[in-house]
């Protein structure tokens, strides 16, 4: 760290004690630059310049803080159902003097969240099934103006099902890694057309494993799990379950080009 020496023309009992204490606050941020894991990374890269966003499990509030210092956002809500998180939360954003940008609230979901209050929705590290939930109690996200960021953690097909028949459509999906894990970031727009798709559509969305390598580690990693489960059921005697995963499987590598494999 920088060592500051104050050079005055005015005698020291003249000087305020805080005449420099901005410009060393905002070098000690400078040096503290905050970075986002691969997951969070993609997400933020998918929200739009000048939004007003809610990121919803927020937990530590590095997204929306991430994105306020960058000046991709003009405010956010950050909002957890749970005080612990929210008040690690409120740290980090006092933290990088972000409070005129980034409210912290309590909230189930959006249940504490106005339409009016934000254009962007991010909605990350959580099940799919929650997600499902937390997007069916908040009617007023199928306008078409509005954005959704989602990534679960778990049953992305689910959550991919859902949003179609529910006229909600993906218009952009890609894999991300973290931590030695691969996840998916979704990107969610209100149509109005519903419409079901595939069981094995509904594994694959919109990833482009022709074309992007952590899309194609994406799809090889569902497709071993879902070998995994075809070979138990047969191994329980279940054949009706067996030939249905397999289907899947072989409707899978059809799609993405690995029918050979």
């Amino acid at each position: 760290m920088q060592n500051y020496v104050i050079k005055a023309s005015h005698p020291a009992s003249m000087l305020s004690p805080d005449a420099f204490l901005p410009s060393l606050r905002g070098d000690i941020l400078k040096q503290k630059e905050l970075k986002l894991d691969g997951r969070l990374s993609l997400c933020s890269e998918l929200v739009r310049s000048g939004a007003n966003i809610a990121d919803i499990g927020t937990d530590h509030a590095y997204l929306p803080v991430f994105l306020a210092r960058s000046g991709r956002i003009n405010r956010a809500i950050a909002a957890d159902i749970n005080q612990k998180p929210l008040e690690y939360g409120a740290k980090t954003v006092k933290e990088y003097g972000l409070s005129d940008k980034i409210e912290i609230r309590l909230s189930d979901g959006l249940d504490a969240v106005s339409p009016n209050e934000c254009d962007d929705i991010v909605i990350a590290g959580m099940g799919g099934e929650l997600i499902c939930s937390i997007i069916d109690r908040a009617g007023w996200l199928r306008d078409p103006l509005k954005h959704l960021i989602l990534q679960p953690m778990t049953r992305h097909e689910t959550l991919r099902s859902y949003l179609y028949e529910n006229g909600f459509e993906i218009t952009d999906e890609r894999a991300a890694e973290s931590a030695g894990r691969i996840y998916t970031v979704m990107l969610a727009v209100y149509s109005g057309n519903v419409k079901r798709i595939t069981a094995a559509e509904s594994y694959i969305g919109k990833l482009q494993p022709s074309l992007r390598r952590l899309d194609r580690l994406y799809i090889d990693t569902a497709v071993a799990s879902l070998v995994k489960k075809r070979d138990g059921l047969l191994s329980g005697g279940d054949c009706g379950g067996f030939n249905y995963v397999a289907n899947i499987i072989d409707e899978i590598k059809r799609l993405t080009g690995d029918e050979n494999d």
